[in-house]
Parts: structure tokens; sequence; C-alpha cells
């Protein structure tokens, strides 16, 4: 029976509760820190940080999830989430996020905008504006009651 949060590779490293890790984890698959680590991970596939689970240093990932907390640099080629019991402290890279209610977030975020549009995008030529499809002018009359 596959555990909710794992994508079904069979690649997982897992850091469990109560374990401290100073260093660096790379693997391909899906890494899920339910213990403290110091340091970097880098996969291609997810980072899930549960409850209990601290990251400080740089996470860089396919998809990172988190319900715990986060002081880090983090980048993820898909999209980072924040479930509503996560804290995350830095600097994010990611073309999409996702934030549930009463998770927190603090720091800079780069979502891949380089520039402020001069002009608005251009509506497709089947979609008009309202205003100009109104051909006649609404007048409101206000009438007594009747009785």
């Amino acid at each position: 029976m596959k555990k909710p949060g794992f994508t079904g590779d069979d690649n997982i490293t897992l850091l469990a509760k109560g374990v401290e890790l100073k260093g660096e984890i790379r693997v391909e698959g899906t890494v899920r820190i339910d213990g403290f680590l110091e340091g970097n991970i880098q996969t291609k596939g997810q980072v899930i940080v549960g409850e209990d689970g601290l990251v400080q240093g740089t996470i860089s990932a396919g998809t990172i999830i988190s319900s715990g907390r986060i002081k880090a640099t983090v980048t993820a080629i898909e999209r980072i989430q924040l479930l509503k019991t996560a804290t995350l402290i830095g600097e994010l890279h990611t073309p999409i996020l996702m934030m549930e209610e009463g998770a927190k977030l603090q720091g800079t975020t780069d979502m891949g905008v380089a520039a402020w549009p001069e002009e608005l995008p251009k509506l497709p030529g089947t979609v008009r504006s309202l205003s100009a499809r109104r051909t006649k002018q609404i007048v409101a009359i206000d009438h007594e009651p009747r009785s």
C-alpha cells in the first residue's frame, strides 16, 4: 500500500524523526525529511518536509512539498507547495507557488518574471469587449410603488 504524499517511485531517501544530519543529500528520487538537516538537498524528484522536519541550507528539486520548517534557498523546477503547518524563511525560485491557509513565508520569491509587459495581452479575435457589444443605452426609470 502506498503512503500518501509519495510519488510511487522506488527510490526514496528518508531522514527519520529524531535524526540529525549535517551534510549533503544528492539523489535521483524522493527525499523525505522528518528530522533535522543542516546542509543541502539536490534531487530531480520530490523533497517532502514533514511536520517535524527542519531544513537549513539549500534545496534544489523538481517539486518541494512542506508541512515543516525550512530556512533555506529553495529552487523547484516544477512547483513549491506549502501546507498549512509550513514555515519557510529564505529565497524561493519556482514557476508555481502554492500555499494553504495558515502557511507562513518570509523572504524573496522569484517566479521567473523578468519584466513588466508594456502592453496588456490582446484578446483573441473571438472575444470582444462588452462595451463594443452594447448597442443601446440602458436607462433606469424609478416608478412609484403601486397600491
